[in-house]
């Protein structure tokens, strides 16, 4: 029986450029990626979204935007990642390294998508349009993808 457990991710996008974050250590290390982590006891997974970002890059956000929801399963492990996705596109503060994330501007025809992970080609498009989505990811390992779906929706 498989369980999951509950992880938030922001992305701040102020066009023509996305803030990303080095994985410096931990899950996923040495791929870019938004800001995030486990949400804690007690805590709405907004809280979380916010004071991961603030703790990984120093920022903080007046408004958050939910814009997907992604289970990702990883071959071997019972528990399921139930990713909430958030995009802020003002912030308060400059991005700062963090002993996790150290922050870097992107334009957004650079983003490095063969540095990141293999899913986000698939979503980040969406979420650059302000399209809403829903999706599942089934991984062998950090780098392959076994399976997936991924549909815009009215609301997340």
């Amino acid at each position: 029986m498989c369980t999951s457990r509950l992880f938030t991710l922001v992305l701040v996008v102020q066009p023509p450029r996305v803030l990303l974050g080095m994985k410096k250590r931990g899950f996923g290390a040495g791929l870019w990626n938004g800001f995030g982590g486990k949400v804690q006891p007690g805590e709405s997974i907004e809280e979380a979204a916010r004071r991961e970002l603030l703790e990984e890059s120093g920022l903080t956000v007046d408004t958050l935007q939910k814009m997907g929801q992604i289970t990702f399963e990883f071959v071997g492990n019972s528990e399921l990642m139930d990713v909430h996705i958030f995009r802020a596109d003002h912030f308060h503060g400059e991005p700062t390294e963090s002993d996790e994330m150290r922050p870097q501007w992107f334009q957004l025809d650079e983003v490095p998508f063969n540095h990141m992970w293999a899913d986000d080609i698939y979503w980040f498009p969406l979420l650059l349009q302000k399209k809403l989505f829903r999706g599942y990811f089934k991984f062998q390992g950090q780098d392959t993808i076994l399976e997936h779906t991924l549909k815009e929706v009215e609301e997340v």
